[in-house]
């Protein structure tokens, strides 16, 4: 990073972390084709996102603006959000019940504060309507924001994504779709048009 975008870095600018995280979250969503009802997890430092190293400055300040790009990024898509707690908690995850209960997810008895959990799990926490936190999950896709680890929480196969957005503040940014495995051997066939090469178009799905 040169001198002068460093110097720019100095005064955050909450607005900008905000614009970012929208754009990550619409270059996410327009590479990933989620559909209602799938999963995007959050993995956020915000230490990172003001240039301090990963667990030593959280703040609930930048928390509350990744969040406000992040959801106003997925307003209307019916794509629900998982947001991953620090290492302390093991990485678990804060979620709404109404995602508990449609993934039948395992509950855990734990508060995400600044320092045990995080600034953004503990943001989301206080923001969501009906909180509850998991063990784990298998998300369709993820945004990470300052390296944060969130593979744990994607399901197989996981895909990097390359958007136009790079970083959130001074975070780097990772975004990540999934897909299902190829499963079978030599004869197996994974797209419809070699169905129709080898059958015929009677074949094709209606």
């Amino acid at each position: 990073m040169d001198a002068a975008h460093e110097e720019s870095r100095t005064e955050l600018d909450l607005n900008q972390v905000k614009q970012e995280a929208y754009l990550a979250t619409k270059g996410l969503l327009e590479a990933a084709k989620l559909r209602p009802g799938q999963i995007v997890v959050l993995g956020c430092s915000t230490s990172e996102i003001q240039g301090k190293r990963i667990g030593s400055t959280g703040s609930t300040d930048v928390a509350a603006a990744v969040l406000d790009g992040v959801q106003e990024g997925l307003q209307g898509t019916g794509v629900y959000l998982a947001v991953q707690c620090c290492e302390h908690l093991n990485r678990c995850l804060v979620v709404e019940r109404e995602v508990q209960e449609k993934y039948s997810l395992t509950e855990v008895t734990v508060l995400p504060v600044p320092h045990a959990g995080g600034a953004t799990a503990a943001t989301a926490l206080r923001r969501f309507d009906d909180p509850v936190v998991v063990e784990t999950i298998q998300a369709h896709a993820g945004i990470d924001i300052g390296d944060t680890l969130i593979g744990m929480h994607l399901r197989p196969v996981a895909v990097p994504v390359r958007i136009a957005q790079k970083t959130v503040g001074s975070a780097h940014l990772t975004v990540a779709r999934t897909r299902p495995k190829l499963v079978g051997g030599a004869r197996a066939v994974y797209a419809w048009d070699e169905i129709e090469e080898k059958f015929g178009k009677s074949a094709k799905k209606s």
